[in-house]
C-alpha cells in the first residue's frame, strides 16, 4: 500500500509484541514511526478499524532469489531488470514483506537452471538502487562463490560504493560439501530441474567437482578477504550452508556474524554456542523436511536453534512457515523469526517490533483457516 499516511491511528487489533499478543490495542503512527502501543480504550478514535484481525510488524526477509526467477519466468523468457522488481514488488507486498534482500549472485553457472553471471549481479544490485523508496525497502544480499576469482573482483567494486555493513554470503556449491554433501541429490536436482538425464547429471557432477578441485587456492584468498572485510567492520558476513562445529568455529575466526541455513544439527548447535543467529529455509518448515536431503528446519526451530526464517525462493512461505512453529514456539516467538530475528541478522535495529520509535511498518493478519491470510500492509519508514 504505497499511499500510507504518514501519521494515523490503527485501532482494534490484537497486536503481536515480542512476549505476549494483545487483546485490543491502538496504535499510533506519527511522521511513519509508532509513537505507541495501547489498549483502545472504550470511546477511543481511530482512524483505521483492525477488526480484531492481528496486526504484525512487517516481515523482514534476508535472503530471496526470487527475483531471479521473476526476471527469468522461463529459460528463454528474460525480462527487464526494473519490470521484474516491481513485478516482485507485488508479491512481496501480499506476503506482508516491507523488507527483502535480494541475492546477487557473483558466481558462474554451475547448472543448466536458472542463469547466474557475475554480470547479472552487478545488474540485479544496480536494479535495486535505482528502485528508490517505495512500499518495499529493497536491499542487497551479496553472495560469493569463493572459488569464483571473477566473482570475487566483481564483488569487491560493487563493495567500493556499498555503505559499512553490508550484507556479504559466502558459499560453496562443490557436490560433495555443504548444501550437497550427497552428491546425488544434485544428480537428482539436475534430472528434474534441468531434464538431464541421470548419465548426463552424474557426469555434470563428476566434472563439476574435478574443475571445481582446481580452485582451492582461490577459495583460500577468498576467504582470507572477506574475513579482512569481516573484521574491520566493512561487511557483515554470513556463512552460507555449513555442515559441521569445524565449519562453524572457522566462520567465527574469520569474523563471520552469522550462520546461514546450516545443513546439520551439530552446525547449527555450534553456532548458538558461539552466539551466531541462525537463518533457515521457511520452505524447509513448510514441507518438513529439506529439499536436498539435509536437516528440517522445523526440528531446528522447535528446539530453539533458529533465529530468522528467510524465503529463499518463496516469498509467500514465510507466514504460512511461521503458523507452523506456533504450537511449538508460541505466536509472539514464531513471528519474532520473520520480523525481531531477521533483523538481528542484518544488523538492522529500527524495525521488526511493535515498540514506539521504530519503523511503522505493520501487517494486519487474518489466522483463520488452513493458512494464515494477509489482509492488508501498512509500510512506514520516515526519517
Amino acid at each position: 500500500m504505497a499511499g500510507t499516511p504518514q501519521d494515523y491511528v490503527l485501532g482494534h487489533v490484537r497486536a503481536v509484541l515480542p512476549d505476549r499478543v494483545t487483546d485490543d490495542s491502538r496504535i499510533v503512527v506519527r511522521g511513519g514511526r509508532i509513537e505507541a502501543v495501547e489498549d483502545h480504550l472504550a470511546g477511543a478514535s481511530c482512524d483505521v478499524d483492525g477488526g480484531g484481525l492481528l496486526c504484525i510488524p512487517g516481515l523482514i526477509d534476508v535472503h530471496s532469489d526470487a527475483l531471479e526467477r521473476e526476471r527469468a519466468p522461463r529459460p528463454s523468457a528474460v525480462l527487464p531488470w526494473d519490470f521484474a522488481l516491481l513485478s516482485l514488488e507485488g508479491k512481496l507486498s501480499a506476503a506482508a514483506v516491507t523488507t527483502v534482500f535480494h541475492g546477487a549472485a557473483f558466481q558462474h553457472k554451475t547448472a543448466r537452471g536458472t542463469e547466474r553471471t557475475v554480470g547479472g549481479a552487478a545488474e540485479l544490485c544496480e536494479a535495486v538502487r535505482a528502485r528508490g523508496a517505495g512500499p518495499v525497502d529493497h536491499r542487497v544480499l551479496h553472495r560469493l562463490d569463493v572459488r569464483s576469482e571473477e566473482g570475487a573482483k566483481a564483488l569487491a567494486a560493487e563493495l567500493a560504493s556499498a555503505e559499512a555493513g553490508a550484507l556479504v554470503s559466502h558459499e560453496d556449491h562443490t557436490p560433495g560439501i555443504g548444501q550437497y554433501v550427497d552428491r546425488r541429490q544434485m544428480e537428482r536436482y539436475l534430472v528434474g530441474a534441468d531434464g538431464l538425464t541421470p548419465e548426463e547429471a552424474e557426469q555434470h557432477v563428476t566434472d563439476m567437482i574435478a574443475e571445481r578441485g582446481e580452485l582451492l587456492d582461490v577459495r583460500e584468498e577468498n576467504l582470507a578477504w572477506l574475513g579482512e572485510l569481516a573484521r574491520s567492520g566493512r561487511i557483515r558476513l554470513l556463512g552460507h550452508d555449513p555442515e559441521s562445529a569445524e565449519e562453524i568455529g572457522a566462520l567465527c575466526t574469520r569474523g563471520g556474524s552469522v550462520a546461514e541455513f546450516p545443513t546439520t544439527t551439530a552446525a547449527a548447535l555450534a553456532a548458538r554456542e558461539h552466539g551466531l543467529p541462525v537463518v533457515a529455509g521457511a520452505p524447509n518448515v513448510l514441507r518438513g523436511h529439506s529439499h536436498a536431503g539435509n536437516v528440517s528446519a522445523r526440528e531446528l526451530a522447535a528446539r530453539g536453534l533458529v533465529t530468522a526464517l528467510a524465503s529463499d525462493y518463496l516469498p509467500s512461505g514465510l507466514l504460512a512457515a511461521v503458523f507452523r512453529l506456533v504450537d511449538d514456539l508460541g505466536l509472539p516467538a514464531a513471528i519474532g523469526l520473520v520480523t525481531s530475528g531477521p533483523a538481528e541478522v542484518a544488523g538492522l535495529t529500527d524495525r521488526g517490533r511493535l515498540e514506539p520509535g521504530l519503523r511503522a511498518d505493520l501487517a494486519l493478519v487474518d489466522p483463520g483457516g488452513r493458512w494464515p491470510l494477509v489482509r492488508a500492509v501498512l509500510p512506514g519508514g520516515a526519517a
